[in-house]
């Protein structure tokens, strides 16, 4: 199986002066395949933040490769990087990041703004939009301005709001953190449905119990690897 995600010695370095240089990446080297669902854990300070910023392109490493589906982004100027995130990753952050003056519907289609790949025109956009609503069963809820939606729901409009453009990768970022635990268990549920779709989904967690819904656990500490597996019981 070829590796959708591979990174390649990554080392990130914060600091001009030599003497007070911290390494927030340290020689870490990871593979991800295509269509498997990774967490990643690790302690405050541990790097992990910044290795999920490297993957979802939104910073580049000192040192190091970081192929994704094929291609070496390390590399990129930020308009490439740009280019890459919005065809190739989508993003569930924490605090939804939903724009409170547009739709469910209208947030949706915000990733297909701005790629300037998309040749659907704009009643194609929108019913694509409407199935990606309907596929995280917000159809009745199309219309709804975010402060009319639960948190988990629009968790739920984020996680449409991803799946727009059919990314290879879905990055989520502490994606219940901000939710009860009903509205954690649903959001779970549904990254599990998509994984089973085949959608490969990297997800970066604190909490053991969420970490343990993903097929394989990386730990990370100090800037590298520490384990590669079934970690999310160990102490951290």
């Amino acid at each position: 199986m070829n590796s959708l995600i591979e990174l390649q010695r990554l080392t990130k370095v914060y600091g001009d002066d030599p003497e007070a240089q911290v390494f927030a990446l340290n020689d870490l080297s990871a593979s991800i395949q295509y269509g498997e669902f990774v967490a990643i854990m690790g302690p405050s300070g541990s790097g992990k933040s910044t290795l999920m910023n490297i993957i979802g392109c939104l910073d580049r490493p000192t040192s190091g490769a970081y192929l994704l589906d094929g291609r070496d982004v390390s590399g990129l100027e930020k308009n490439e990087l740009a280019d890459v995130r919005n065809q190739k990753i989508g993003f569930v952050f924490q605090s939804f990041n939903l724009l409170p003056r547009l739709s469910a519907l209208d947030n949706v289609l915000l990733p297909m703004l701005y790629d300037i790949h998309v040749e659907l025109s704009s009643e194609e956009q929108y019913t694509r939009a409407a199935e990606a609503l309907a596929s995280v069963g917000l159809e009745k809820r199309m219309h709804h301005h975010p402060n009319q939606l639960s948190g988990g729901q629009q968790q739920r409009v984020a996680i449409a709001r991803a799946l727009i453009n059919r990314p290879p990768l879905i990055l989520a970022d502490e994606p219940t953190g901000n939710l009860d635990s009903k509205s954690s268990v649903e959001i779970m549920d549904l990254l599990h449905t998509l994984h089973q779709s085949g959608v490969t989904i990297v997800m970066v967690t604190h909490e053991p119990d969420i970490a343990q819904h993903a097929e394989r656990i990386i730990c990370v500490r100090d800037g590298q690897t520490v384990d590669d597996g079934h970690c999310a019981e160990k102490p951290l």
